[in-house]
């Protein structure tokens, strides 16, 4: 990977330190990706405002997130899956799409009525996606449902979102807000942003009749598993009472290559949460006013959230249950001896003795 450096944009943010260490680690990346393929894409159900529906997933490839070429976030290794030298060309990105299109036809039953659309950084950054390869995926998807897309507060922006809303396509966008406490997000997370961004951005969406969907990190590096699912359940509340944030998405935090959460797991310094942890703040999130799901990538892995590997199979399908239907009793028909090992963890960890338990 060529050595990532700050832009202009990215200068200034006072997390210079943070940043220094993750332009090393980033630098050590030495594959490449074909700029014509997307990252991955993938057919699925999903709850969405309207009731349970199929999903076409896509991740495209791009130049990658300008924040995360400055160094970025401590948890987040998507950049080093980015196309080399920082932009994708209009044609390349049309060919993306193409390819997720034969896959949908492959995989779904006809076409999907939810789209989501994802980038190593924000689909609305239009360094990452030009105007108009925006206005041709919005005239390819026209007849959908239901979009989402992926951006950081940045780059909400009413005329971004017209090339769907004009088309009559349900809008959402995925911010990565990852907790709804600036100290958290700072000094934890290394973004840059406030929540009081995150609701500018709401209220921006909401301007043009489109909602948000908030994503949260479940133990970002450096808090332990009690404080992590103390901040996510107040992370959950805060955001719910947003206007226009229909939706809260929790994503445990899974250890990726090259970052910095890569480099406290390999010193024994980080676990990644518990999967009693997701269905604790599931259970106690359950009566608030949004939809509030997870999907926690790399489950059952030493690299994923995990319990004991008896039980991790078992208590997914349970979360994956809740999400599709927002019924807490689904938790009562799971249960395994490790879960006295989590409420240990609970009760006792604390910041100079975690991870308490692998």
């Amino acid at each position: 990977m060529s050595e990532p450096s700050p832009e202009v944009y990215e200068q200034g943010r006072g997390m210079d330190a943070h940043n220094a260490v993750m332009r090393g680690i980033r630098a050590e990346k030495d594959r490449t990706y074909d700029p014509h393929e997307p990252t991955r894409v993938w057919v699925d159900e999903d709850n969405t405002p309207d009731g349970v529906r199929e999903s076409l997933t896509i991740i495209l490839n791009t130049g990658g997130c300008r924040w995360a070429r400055a160094g970025g976030c401590t948890m987040c290794g998507y950049v080093a899956e980015s196309v080399e030298g920082g932009s994708v060309s209009h044609e390349a990105l049309v060919d993306q799409i193409d390819v997720c299109l034969d896959h949908e036809a492959e995989q779904a039953d006809g076409s999907c009525d939810l789209v989501k659309i994802y980038t190593s950084g924000s689909f609305l950054d239009e360094r990452e996606v030009p105007a108009e390869t925006r206005a041709a995926i919005a005239e390819t998807f026209a007849e959908r449902e239901r979009i989402v897309v992926e951006s950081l507060p940045d780059f909400v922006e009413r005329d971004r979102l017209a090339d769907f809303r004009e088309r009559g396509l349900e809008t959402d966008v995925a911010i990565g807000l990852e907790t709804a406490t600036d100290r958290v997000r700072r000094d934890c997370v290394n973004k840059y942003f406030a929540f009081a961004d995150f609701e500018a951005a709401c209220a921006e969406a909401a301007a043009i009749g489109a909602g948000v969907k908030a994503y949260l990190l479940l133990k970002p590096p450096f808090l332990t598993e009690p404080e992590a699912v103390s901040d996510m359940i107040s992370s959950v509340e805060r955001c719910a009472a947003v206007e226009g944030c229909h939706t809260v998405s929790m994503n445990p935090c899974n250890v990726q290559r090259y970052t910095m959460v890569d480099e406290l797991f390999f010193h024994g310094g980080y676990r990644p949460p518990w999967l009693w942890s997701v269905a604790h703040v599931l259970r106690e999130t359950a009566d608030i006013d949004a939809l509030v799901i997870s999907d926690p990538v790399g489950h059952g892995s030493e690299r994923g959230p995990h319990n004991c590997g008896e039980c991790d199979d078992r208590v997914q399908r349970a979360i994956k249950d809740f999400d599709l239907r927002q019924e807490p009793r689904v938790f009562e028909q799971v249960s395994c001896a490790c879960e006295a090992t989590w409420e240990t963890v609970m009760a006792h960890e604390t910041a100079y003795n975690a991870p308490l338990a692998r």
